[in-house]
């Protein structure tokens, strides 16, 4: 037993050494503007950078080395800078706000191409190793392109039109090809939907229309459809398509900053501004986690609260028609073991912390445990009230999950089953929490009466009654249709189907703030891809674990903001960049060496700090940017409006 605690420390509690000694190695001065992209090669022993002074920079990066740089052509700040495969680190690709794509032959230092198809900003430039010759940008006008270098075709056609599915309006702001299948390509633009296209598909799909011999001709009703079915999978944080009026009334924008594949092509990570970083697992998809309800438990002679389970009692899982469904299957229900001694002293260190009201300390640790014990019911459910006393942007949906998790593994689980209609109470689905309510008082009728339950009762009451009196000023107007016909930001039919479709998240990461620019970036970085990173308005950049979504480590890394950060593509070795005019280099430094002052030691508060950033009001953002304090702004109540009666009784508080 203690052998395995060890183990687990090493694993687990001690941050990787070499992310502990991780500090910066080098600054590289060449540039005049802020530092917009960098590019690793292949070979990792070149990086290019694309700057607003309009200049590329080839660095020799591991003798801190200028090797070229040139004048792009370009007329405005550059936003996007790729290698092309296959053409020995010759051609380099560069993407801009001027709306152009440059094609630069680094030998000879020249501009061999200029593409001028986009009407909007160049935000980034994609290439894959598969399709030689061949690349593609997303730009602001909506439109993906992709692009075919062969001497005797020199010309760009539109792969993705986002228009035609969300008004004109829309924005594509990033984009990147699976490394493993370069038939994927993930897109990221305005609102908080990802999306996944089989590019293949895609070009079979336009082949064929232009061979059918009918394919000119149709009727009005027999519209063409751009994409063929099953070509388009989204990808959305389960929360945020019902937040979006609340955060569209208080000016807060939700945009792809960047996506991102995992080294070995079976994750998807998200930058998402104005909100977190996410990551969705593509091989086993999960549905938003709406709303699912345990339709019975047996609770003769049974502990509550994951001390124990039912014997085989099946958990039906109902579902309530709001416009997810959820993938079925019979919920796993595990009998509730006793957790090992070292997992009991987390556990216990945990519920020390929730006591103490450090929230966050709580949270990582609860995740450490349940890392290592995934069937105990106990450990989601704690957390879940950690999740939900802290009130981040997002934690009362991380809290449902954990709260449907418990009840699935141990439906028996009273905390959870209660905690559960709180949350969807805070998350606004006030019918199903009522109808979850309802269902708790069924199944534990002598908390029936209980001041937590009284109080819930009442919230759930006042919402309803508020929303049946809106309804009335309304007049009957019927339900909103989420498509406006006519208008430039109409959404189409087929985007509603995809919307509806769409697969929920797997791990969140919290603590940093991307709300001020549109290009920040997130990254897998470690031996085995072991850790997220992502950059920050606050000058820092954030490391996370990737499987318990602990933070481990935040370093300043730019006087301002930082936008990028790009990973060796085999070393543990980090560039990153931002409003400085600099690219610096950051790797493990020798024990020898006493660790710089960039090192943030507070990073419970530098996170809170970021939370409260992220939910100010624009104009408070724009005073904290020129250096003012805001007052009235507490750490404790970061994650803006999300008010839990303080009247709560132990059913909900106290963890178990």
């Amino acid at each position: 037993q203690e052998r395995g605690a060890l183990g687990f420390e090493r694993h687990y509690h001690v941050t990787d050494p070499f992310i502990r000694r991780l500090g910066l190695e080098a600054e590289l001065q060449g540039h005049s503007g802020c530092v917009n992209c960098l590019e690793w090669n292949e070979k990792g022993d070149l990086l290019a950078s694309g700057s607003d002074d309009q200049h590329t920079i080839v660095w020799d990066p591991l003798h801190h080395k200028k090797l070229l740089s040139m004048h792009t052509g370009h007329t405005a700040n550059i936003f996007s800078v790729k290698f092309l495969p296959h053409s020995g680190d010759r051609i380099l690709i560069t993407g801009a706000a001027d709306s152009k794509v440059h094609v630069h032959d680094l030998t000879v230092k020249e501009t061999i191409h200029m593409f001028g198809d986009h009407t909007n900003r160049v935000k980034r430039i994609a290439t894959a190793p598969m399709w030689p010759n061949t690349f593609w940008s997303a730009a602001e006008d909506g439109l993906i392109r992709q692009y075919d270098l062969r001497e005797n075709s020199k010309h760009s056609e539109v792969l993705i039109d986002l228009t035609e599915y969300c008004g004109q309006l829309v924005e594509a702001k990033c984009l990147t090809v699976n490394p493993q299948d370069n038939n994927y390509l993930a897109v990221g633009a305005s609102g908080p939907f990802v999306r996944l296209y089989d590019i293949r598909m895609i070009h079979n799909h336009r082949k064929s229309m232009k061979q059918s011999p009918s394919a000119g001709v149709h009727t009005f009703c027999d519209r063409q459809k751009p994409l063929p079915d099953g070509a388009a999978q989204y990808y959305v944080a389960g929360h945020l398509p019902v937040k979006l009026p609340d955060y569209n009334n208080r000016l807060r924008v939700l945009v792809a900053t960047y996506v991102t594949f995992s080294p070995d092509g079976t994750e998807l990570l998200v930058n998402m501004g104005g909100e977190q970083v996410y990551l969705f697992d593509l091989t086993y998809k999960q549905r938003p986690y709406t709303f699912l309800l345990p339709k019975k438990c047996h609770t003769s002679g049974e502990v509550q609260n994951g001390k124990t389970s039912t014997n085989g009692v099946s958990n039906g899982i109902h579902l309530h028609s709001n416009g997810f469904r959820l993938s079925e299957g019979r919920a796993h229900v595990s009998p509730q073991v006793e957790l090992p001694p070292y997992l009991e002293r987390i556990k216990q260190q945990a519920n020390e912390a929730f006591a103490c009201q450090l929230w966050t300390q709580a949270i990582q640790l609860y995740s450490k445990a349940v890392q290592k014990a995934p069937n105990n019911a106990m450990l989601y459910g704690n957390r879940a009230a950690a999740y939900m006393k802290r009130k981040w942007d997002g934690d009362h949906y991380d809290a449902l999950r954990d709260c449907l998790k418990a009840i699935s593994l141990n439906p028996c689980h009273l905390k959870a089953h209660f905690r559960l209609a709180r949350c969807l109470f805070e998350l606004k689905y006030v019918a199903e929490a009522l109808e979850c309510l309802d269902d708790f008082k069924g199944k534990f009728p002598e908390q029936a009466h209980s001041s937590a339950c009284d109080a819930l009762d009442r919230d759930i009451n006042a919402a309803l009654f508020s929303k049946s009196d809106n309804a009335e000023d309304k007049k009957g107007g019927g339900p909103i249709r989420l498509r406006a016909t006519g208008r430039k930001d109409s959404i189409s039919e087929d985007e509603m189907v995809l919307r509806e479709r769409s697969y929920d998240y797997k791990f969140r990461y919290c603590g940093h703030c991307n709300t001020t620019t549109d290009i920040k970036e997130a990254n897998f970085f470690g031996s085995n891809a072991q850790y997220i990173v992502s950059g920050s308005d606050d000058g820092s950049f954030f490391i996370w674990e990737k499987e318990t979504t602990n933070l481990v480590r935040v370093l300043q890394g730019d006087d301002s903001i930082v936008n990028c950060l790009q990973p060796h593509p085999s070393y543990c070795f980090l560039a990153t960049s931002g409003i400085d005019p600099v690219v610096r280099l950051w790797n493990p430094r020798p024990e020898s060496e006493t660790l710089n002052g960039r090192v943030v030691v507070d990073m419970e508060g530098a996170s809170q700090a970021n939370q409260r950033r992220m939910n100010a009001d624009p104009l408070e953002v724009m005073l904290l940017n020129m250096g003012y304090r805001i007052t009235g702004l507490t750490s404790g109540g970061a994650g803006g409006s999300d008010d839990e009666d303080s009247s709560e009784g132990q059913v909900q508080c106290r963890p178990s």
